[in-house]
């Protein structure tokens, strides 16, 4: 339509009709709540944007071998950056 604008690649708002609406699974890289880094699976870190089963993993390795893992610790993670956190940061939890 004219004027229809088409967003890429960002979360859609909250209450926004579509395929994760109405209470369905979260579609792929879209977490529902916040992901609470001490104890998600690989399965729930996937739901996350940029993370995928290598990136997953490496959180858990961080995880396992430092007893635990902060939201500001994800810099220390092997493929996190700046501006992979900064996707991050809002959407997990410690």
């Amino acid at each position: 339509m004219d004027g229809e604008q088409v967003v890429v690649g960002v979360p859609a708002p909250a209450g926004a009709a579509g395929p994760a609406a109405g209470g369905g699974a979260p579609a792929s890289g879209q977490a529902a709540a916040p992901v609470g880094l001490g104890s998600a699976t690989a399965e729930q870190l996937e739901t996350l944007p940029g993370v995928g089963p290598v990136l997953a993993q490496h959180i858990i390795d961080y995880r396992t071998e430092h007893g635990g893992l902060l939201v500001d610790e994800l810099l220390e993670v092997k493929g996190i950056g700046d501006r992979r956190f900064a996707d991050l940061r809002p959407l997990v939890r410690p």
